[in-house]
């Protein structure tokens, strides 16, 4: 297995992913590259099992594939289309919608949409380091937009909680989650999950920031401690945010996992190798996430 891929071209990817069997054989060194150790009962022995690279624990008998208890589990199609979809999902620059992998694998939209949700699940950066520094943050409404008008339909609309971390004039990283409402107990979950307690944080002059901040000793609430306009970089991200949207998926439905997808990608515009790799690594860490938990 190549320890790390470099600029990554399509005439590269398909000589190193010629077919199925390599795709699994792949999976497999990532799976089992620390060693094998059975999930059931932890033993280290092993034997083959009815198929290929499938492995068999010699003491419980247990039987376990590459794809087991991974986001590739029990896929409906070819390993190696998957693969395609996978590096299309993340070497393109602004992502794909379902119907343009469609267009290009000779797929149905609603599998192709299926699939790429899953990727989107491991995308979700749950271990990532909480921003630091100097944070802002806003509550933006997302949803769908009805079908011929500008209108969004109210019932479907989501509030989302948007962290930035700043970096001199710039976003460093981001991260967003979709909330009920904006209680106390939501907006204190929220901070404590994703940003570091010293940072300074700029928020809205709502009275419950005002509550929270006396747990937060550098928030403020309403106005920069420089004393310029504040919020004048959360604009762009959030304008950048919605075009994104507009522009690659048209709309959205399970809007959480449209924000595990423009957070990580945005986190990572400066990395230029290993996309493919790490994307691939996180979706065999990642738990299998069947069609009921997607839309659940």
């Amino acid at each position: 297995m190549e320890s790390r891929f470099e600029n990554l071209t399509i005439f590269q990817f398909q000589k190193l992913f010629p077919d199925a069997d390599v795709c699994l054989q792949y999976l497999a060194d990532i799976k089992w590259k620390d060693g094998y150790s059975c999930p059931k009962c932890n033993h280290t022995r092993y034997c083959k099992g009815k198929n290929h690279l499938d492995r068999q624990c010699t003491r419980c008998h247990y039987l376990e594939s590459p794809t087991a208890g991974t986001i590739f589990h029990k896929i409906k199609f070819n390993l190696l289309t998957a693969f395609w979809i996978v590096y299309y999902v993340s070497n393109h620059k602004k992502g794909l919608s379902s119907c343009e992998l469609s267009r290009k694998l000779g797929l149905r939209q609603k599998t192709c949409w299926l699939f790429k949700q899953k990727i989107m699940q491991a995308m979700n950066e749950t271990d990532a380091e909480k921003l630091s520094g100097e944070v802002e943050i806003e509550e933006i409404v997302m949803g769908p937009k009805r079908a011929g008008t500008s209108e969004k339909p109210r019932d479907k609309e989501k509030l989302v909680i948007l962290a930035i971390e700043k970096r001199g004039k710039g976003a460093s990283r981001i991260t967003a989650k979709v909330v009920e409402s904006t209680s106390k107990k939501e907006l204190e979950a929220f901070l404590e999950n994703k940003i570091e307690k010293e940072s300074e944080i700029l928020t809205k002059k709502w009275p419950v920031y005002e509550h929270i901040s006396r747990d937060y000793p550098n928030m403020v609430c309403g106005k920069s401690k420089r004393g310029k306009k504040p919020f004048t970089l959360k604009d762009r991200v959030i304008m950048g945010l919605r075009a994104w949207i507009r522009g690659t998926h048209h709309h959205i439905t399970l809007v959480q996992s449209y924000l595990h997808e423009y957070c990580y990608r945005f986190n990572r515009h400066i990395q230029k190798t290993g996309i493919f790799e790490e994307m691939v690594e996180r979706m065999m860490h990642h738990e299998p996430a069947p069609y009921k938990i997607i839309i659940a």
